[in-house]
């Protein structure tokens, strides 16, 4: 397909996610000042905070986990699954439950034992049993209106967190590092942008390069937890197998395991996402680690963040990474919005 075909574009894209992917800077802002006016309930006391949620709710507690491990003053466990961990009990936890709809109903099992196991509580969502459940039981909710798939959200399921956790003096204020976030993604976004062509739009060549091949994103520190998100955006925008993995961890295994089947060597490619403040030693051993790949016969490129600040540089690559995704739905011929496969599984387990 010619990926510079927009009017292509709003025939396969009725719903418009490029108009969300292209609004991520706008939403994060808006993200922010929302959060400054919101009431902060009293969590003196709390030293661990466990956030509950799924899919594109969950990925913003872990890009903020992955962020902030280094400074913040209580430890943040992002919790996947119908249970909280056993030690998540009492007034020294905060439970929040991030669910866009606010039905999810893994986040709202484990939601249903934060209450039962006399936690503090909050949720971050646009409403829904969890709002409800949480406001029945004396929690904080932070809600919000952003009408989208969870996953093109990711402005306020992951600012909302920081916010709060700036607001709680957990970590340090990110006014600035937001403004300066939000200008780095802006200054990307030129030749980013749909409007950008091919020939100087290096998001539609990457989405090439994906075309007929599974993806494999690589990424050390933050950058892993961002490879994490787009594998989750080519899988759901671009219909497309993608998987994920993470430095130093991956060169302890799965380094190993490049050699077989031979014959698929040829149909992956294989992304490497890097930050300036990556560990120095994880710096040397993503050089050393595509070189094997390479090696291996494998295709390979690096995708670096941009910007004066971490948080600038996981967000740039970050949105990076959510405009690849939507020119290979595009490349494919796919509606970047639904999520059929994840409908069909709810209707099944509704009925279970």
């Amino acid at each position: 397909m010619n990926l510079d075909d927009l009017s292509r574009f709003q025939q396969l894209d009725p719903q418009n996610m490029l108009g969300h992917i292209d609004g991520l800077p706008t939403q994060i802002e808006a993200a922010w000042a929302r959060a400054q006016t919101l009431p902060l309930p009293d969590f003196n006391g709390v030293t661990q905070v466990v956030l509950c949620g799924m899919g594109g709710s969950a990925i913003g507690g872990s890009l903020l986990a992955a962020l902030t491990a280094s400074e913040c003053r209580v430890s943040l466990t992002v919790s996947r699954d119908y249970d909280l961990p056993e030690w998540a009990r009492g007034p020294h936890t905060l439970v929040i439950g991030s669910s866009h709809s606010g039905n999810t109903e893994e986040t709202i099992s484990a939601f249903r034992q934060a209450i039962e196991r006399k936690t503090k509580l909050m949720a971050i969502t646009s409403g829904g049993q969890i709002a409800d459940l949480c406001r029945g039981a004396g929690g904080a909710v932070w809600e919000f209106d952003y009408k989208s798939q969870p996953r093109a959200a990711i402005g306020y399921s992951f600012t909302l967190p920081l916010a709060l956790f700036c607001r709680a003096g957990w970590i340090a204020d990110k006014s600035a590092d937001v403004a300066g976030a939000v200008a780095a993604m802006r200054e990307q976004q030129k030749t980013l942008r749909a409007d950008s062509p091919v020939t100087g739009n290096p998001a539609k060549r990457m989405a090439g390069q994906f075309m007929d091949r599974c993806a494999l994103i690589f990424g050390a520190g933050m950058m892993g937890t961002v490879a994490r998100r787009w594998k989750g955006q080519m899988n759901e925008n671009a219909k497309a197998w993608a998987q994920y993995d993470e430095l130093p961890e991956m060169d302890h295994n799965s380094v190993v395991g490049i050699s077989n089947p031979e014959a698929l060597i040829a149909k992956y490619m294989v992304v490497f996402l890097e930050s300036d403040f990556d560990h120095p030693r994880n710096k040397i051993r993503a050089s050393a680690t595509r070189e094997l790949f390479l090696t291996a016969g494998f295709n390979t490129d690096v995708i670096r963040g941009v910007g004066p600040s971490p948080l600038a540089q996981l967000l740039t690559c970050l949105h990076y990474g959510d405009y690849v995704s939507y020119y290979l739905a595009m490349a494919y011929g796919e509606d970047p919005t639904p999520i059929g496969p994840i409908n069909v599984l709810k209707e099944r387990l509704a009925k279970a």
